[in-house]
């Protein structure tokens, strides 16, 4: 049974949308502020984290819990629930690396489409394990979709499970032009533009940590991305 870890101040909201998630047929874990939080990812993680950003008097409470968790799994999903509505509120949470960001004004009939989206990207993936098809080399790059892993110049590079298939997209095809659409798709996001624009500035940032010449991401001004290196 699928396990998921809401991390909810509102404890009505709490305990409507743990009604709602256990009829979908999901194990449902929940946490009230940052500690509680805490001492859940101590135990085994979960299959996918819901995170609100304000708990109690912490205001920024879930942006630290999903950088703590990005510490401890690279690609378990994260999904930002809020009542935050503020673009710079969803670029930091992608920043952080969350996977997906919604506010409260969605139903949570929604809310449940969107974490079964989540889930089956990760179905996805575990269909190709061991589909030797699902390595690119691009040059300095090695990316694995089997073992969930992207080197450049030999360094390991901690990117979430939207940030490889956003990087998949682009160097499957180097030197194509992939819209936003297109790699909203390749994520199996439904998003706005600018989150899509947050999440190749935060991959291009993970880049530029250990290679400041990295610029293997070019933006094609109002159409997309593209992968171009030698």
């Amino acid at each position: 049974m699928t396990r998921i870890l809401l991390v909810e101040d509102d404890k009505l909201l709490r305990e409507n949308f743990t009604e709602l998630l256990r009829d979908e047929g999901f194990e449902i874990e929940t946490a009230s502020d940052r500690a509680e939080a805490l001492r859940a990812f101590d135990r085994p993680l979960p299959d996918l984290v819901i995170l609100d950003i304000e708990l109690g008097r912490e205001t920024e409470a879930g942006f630290l819990l999903c950088s703590e968790l990005r510490k401890r799994s690279e690609t378990i999903p994260i999904l930002f629930f809020t009542n935050h509505e503020s673009d710079f509120d969803k670029i930091s949470g992608m920043r952080l690396g969350a996977d997906d960001y919604l506010t409260k004004d969605i139903s949570l009939n929604y809310l449940v489409v969107r974490i079964k989206a989540l889930l089956r990207r990760i179905a996805c993936i575990a269909g190709k394990r061991g589909d030797s098809d699902n390595e690119i080399r691009r040059g300095d790059l090695m990316l694995n979709m089997n073992t969930l892993t992207v080197r450049w110049k030999g360094e390991r590079l901690n990117l979430s499970l939207t940030q490889l298939w956003m990087l998949h997209a682009l160097a499957s095809h180097p030197g194509h032009v992939k819209s936003y659409e297109q790699l909203m798709n390749a994520s199996k996001l439904t998003v706005e533009p600018n989150t899509i624009a947050a999440h190749i500035k935060n991959i291009r940032k993970l880049f530029q940590a250990v290679d400041p010449e990295f610029s293997a991401i070019k933006t094609e001004r109002n159409m997309g991305y593209r992968w171009f290196a030698d």
